[in-house]
């Protein structure tokens, strides 16, 4: 099913993406989606077909904005592996206080949506392939051995430091996981 991107169909994904986000998916139903959006349910699933589709156009969504935003950080670094990884850290510290008060949207989303047959499971864990990838880029072009293994270390710090900021149990959680990945890279 392709998607008409009317106004309407804008207005119930931005109404779906604010609610999933603060309130979980589980918790909310469409007819709450409906009203936000200033729509008929009728409307959400002539444009969607069904919340599972509205859930992965959320996701989509914000994966996309994810990229585009990381992207421009990494424009903007210096050209070195140290400063390209930095530049991952920074980027997710200004994206966590800009977007992202209740943690990562993929990794909500995957407490509440765990069996690989959803169609919103594909979403989330690619997101998280991609970033790997940038990171396995990142490794790979600081020269160290086994890149793969360095890149999932830095990973892990990573969504270490997603899941603590989103939580507010440390401070200073993404320069802090930067550093040692500064460290992993060599």
């Amino acid at each position: 099913m392709t998607i008409d991107w009317t106004p309407k169909a804008q207005a119930v994904l931005t109404a779906a993406s604010e609610l999933f986000y603060e309130r979980g998916i589980h918790a909310v139903g469409v007819d709450v989606i409906a009203a936000k959006a200033g729509v008929a349910k009728k409307t959400l699933y002539d444009r969607f077909g069904s919340k599972d589709r509205l859930v992965v156009e959320y996701l989509s969504a914000r994966d996309a904005r994810w990229r585009e935003f990381l992207g421009e950080w990494l424009e903007r670094a210096g050209t070195t592996p140290r400063d390209r990884v930095l530049a991952v850290f920074d980027a997710s510290e200004a994206w966590a206080k800009k977007y992202g008060g209740k943690g990562c949207s993929m990794i909500n989303a995957h407490a509440e949506i765990s069996d690989p047959a959803h169609p919103a499971y594909a979403v989330m864990t690619e997101s998280k392939r991609w970033l790997l990838g940038v990171l396995v880029e990142l490794a790979e072009s600081a020269g160290v051995p086994e890149p793969r293994q360095v890149a999932e270390q830095i990973m892990l710090l990573h969504e270490g430091a997603t899941v603590m900021a989103g939580m507010r149990v440390a401070e200073n959680v993404f320069a802090r996981a930067a550093q040692t990945a500064v460290v992993l890279l060599g």
